[in-house]
């Protein structure tokens, strides 16, 4: 049975859907800029995370959205000169491309969160009503001290998150950890919505939870992203999501996935240190990209290596490739052993490392043998983290 570590829980826990499907959110870009590694290294976990499910016969629905308003964008548009929802949709045409590159598996729902303002502003009026946030001059902010839980995904006291340097918008509210849930807007350049509350624009994790509540209900299975949104993004998310809806737990799983380094620092588009898919695939072929992403586990924190990438493009070209093609052979294998190995490493919290090194393994014993059998086996399991058969 597929174990999955929960980043609230801080442990590994069976993973069974609450009813039916499983659904899964998971944050996605915002459009700033084109995609690099770190993206393709979060969005090919979930891709296969997805694949393994369906290949159990469980049924999912996958949303991701895009953040095509906050600070960020209208700062970049500032920048560039560019309207920010043009820079959105330039932005994520890049990167749709660059997944379809990578054999990635389009979600189901793909929201904006500027196309949910109605929900937003919903959540906003609610949260109101019940006391859980106050409003300050056209500004309304979340009120942390109305939810007790508010710092156990960052496994902190809030008076130890309050002296982080990294707090958003510190001292803005009455509280240093208090949100933005809706921000004032007084400059003709920024988007900006009519509300109750005078002309505005949400605020950045509220967003999340509207899209997230809007597609998938008042539950969720899996919700992910990148480890460096526990604080404040998912942190923020769980207390304004279950002070809305009074349902508890907001989601079930909580899985983020670790930061891809360069030379020694988080690959980010805010530290300019990034390396790009659409030049890595201009170099590499697509299957070298997702065997190198899977050769790390999906919670380490890695530092981006291009040897490891050309190395695993070799291991794709000299041994799955020939191993996956056509060929005369009638020889015979065990081929059971390497499906139950591969299995059990996938259900270990997506040990993907091991189970590419099953499929090495296989694949030196399709091309000893020359099993039928074992290369109908390779190519399924294979698709698996979307390689397909040539």
């Amino acid at each position: 049975m597929l174990k999955l570590y929960d980043s609230l829980t801080r442990e590994k826990k069976p993973f069974q859907p609450a009813n039916g499907d499983a659904r899964i959110y998971v944050c996605g870009i915002t459009p700033y800029d084109v995609t690099h590694a770190g993206h393709a290294f979060l969005v090919v976990t979930f891709d296969v995370l997805r694949r393994y499910l369906e290949y159990r016969g469980q049924g999912v629905r996958h949303v991701q959205n895009l953040t095509d308003i906050d600070d960020d964008m209208v700062r970049k548009s500032r920048e560039t000169g560019i309207p920010v929802f043009e820079l959105a949709l330039t932005n994520d045409a890049i990167y749709q491309a660059d997944l379809r590159a990578l054999n990635v598996l389009p979600p189901h729902e793909y929201p904006r969160a500027s196309e949910c303002v109605e929900k937003i502003q919903e959540i906003v009026a609610v949260l109101l009503e019940r006391g859980s946030a106050y409003e300050d001059n056209g500004n309304v902010f979340f009120d942390v001290a109305s939810f007790p839980n508010y710092g156990r995904m960052s496994n902190e006291s809030t008076e130890s998150l309050a002296k982080r340097p990294d707090i958003p918008l510190a001292g803005r509210g009455r509280a240093p950890l208090d949100f933005l849930l809706w921000q004032r807007v007084t400059e003709p350049d920024e988007p900006s919505w009519d509300s109750p509350w005078g002309l505005g624009r949400p605020g950045w994790h509220v967003e999340c939870s509207a899209m997230c509540l809007q597609y998938l209900g008042d539950q969720v299975d899996i919700h992910g992203g990148g480890s460096d949104l526990i604080f404040p993004h998912h942190e923020s998310e769980i207390a304004q999501s279950e002070s809305f809806t009074g349902a508890q737990p907001f989601v079930f799983n909580w899985l983020h996935v670790g930061m891809l380094r360069y030379e020694g620092e988080k690959m980010s588009k805010s530290l300019g240190n990034l390396v790009l898919v659409r030049h890595l695939l201009t170099r590499y072929p697509p299957e070298a990209l997702r065997l190198y992403f899977g050769s790390m586990h999906y919670r380490a924190s890695e530092e981006f290596s291009e040897g490891e990438l050309a190395r695993w493009g070799a291991v794709y070209r000299d041994r799955l490739l020939p191993a996956l093609g056509i060929f005369d052979g009638d020889g015979d294998m065990d081929v059971q052993v390497y499906v139950r190995r591969f299995e059990a490493a996938i259900d270990d919290d997506l040990d993907t490392p091991t189970a590419l090194a099953v499929l090495d393994e296989m694949a030196g014993a399709v091309l000893s043998t020359g099993s039928p059998e074992g290369r109908a086996a390779l190519q399924h399991l294979c698709a698996l983290f979307g390689i397909e058969t040539p």
